[in-house]
């Protein structure tokens, strides 16, 4: 291990005084994180697509401005981003939901553009952010585990979890100094998550409950403290960060 090297540039420096886009930062994930930034004394610019839910963010967490779109327009991401005042240290995306849909009943464009979708995004972040993240900062974007194991209804998301890494690192070489990093939750217990399972969700949670070696659920705060970590540690670009209490360690 090299041991040699003296800066200080994987020393965690807070986030204090710096200013931090959140990208779906009106719920789940990406609330949790802002609520962690103003914790942390940093600045906040949110972004969510339900304008309601995004004002009940903005009483609590007095960000420096907020925007209310969808972040799969990708037009429109870029050019919000480009028109931010001044320079920013971080942009995190947590935008976009998974999608499980068996071959049979999948509609073809619908499913190109789901990925297409998702790859467009990181591109748009990635071009905005050359000029408008410091160098040092990072861009900072939400993957998954769970289509690394293969499944009837799980092609497309197989696709793009396999994918969302190889497009991290490339980006962190094309964008620096600027640090692009991916975090890949397993099961965290969201509103987005709630939506997906209905009345099976308590289930879901009784049973990773007595299977994650944890012993708990995995929630949005949880993946915060390692979204506020990947910002403030200065060494870290172009990996994938796994966080899901041991799920892919245990049978399903």
């Amino acid at each position: 291990m090299d041991g040699t090297d003296g800066g200080t540039g994987g020393a965690h420096r807070g986030l204090a005084g710096q200013t931090v886009v959140v990208v779906g930062g009106s719920a789940g994930i990406g609330l949790e994180t802002a609520r962690q930034v103003r914790a942390a004394d940093g600045e906040l610019v949110l972004v969510a697509r339900d304008a309601e839910r995004l004002k009940r963010a903005a009483d609590e967490l007095n960000p420096l401005s907020t925007a209310a779109f969808d972040a799969q327009d990708t037009e429109r991401l870029e050019r919000f981003l480009g028109e931010v005042p001044g320079q920013v240290d971080h942009v995190m995306v947590t935008a976009g939901s998974p999608s499980y849909t068996p071959l049979a009943e999948l509609d073809l464009a619908e499913a190109g553009c789901d990925f297409g979708r998702r790859i467009a995004m990181m591109l748009a972040v990635a071009r905005a952010g050359r000029g408008k993240v410091r160098a040092g900062g990072t861009l900072l974007f939400i993957g998954g585990t769970g289509g690394r194991r293969p499944a009837p209804g799980m092609a497309v998301m197989g696709a793009l979890t396999a994918a969302l890494p190889a497009l991290t690192a490339n980006l962190a070489l094309e964008v620096a100094p600027v640090r692009v990093n991916l975090i890949a939750a397993g099961f965290v217990d969201t509103p987005l998550s709630a939506s997906l399972l209905g009345d099976r969700l308590e289930a879901r949670r009784e049973e990773l409950r007595k299977t994650l070696p944890i012993g708990r659920v995995v929630g949005p705060a949880d993946v915060a403290a390692l979204a506020v970590h990947i910002m403030a540690n200065g060494a870290l670009t172009g990996a994938t960060y796994d966080i899901d209490g041991g799920q892919q360690l245990v049978a399903h």
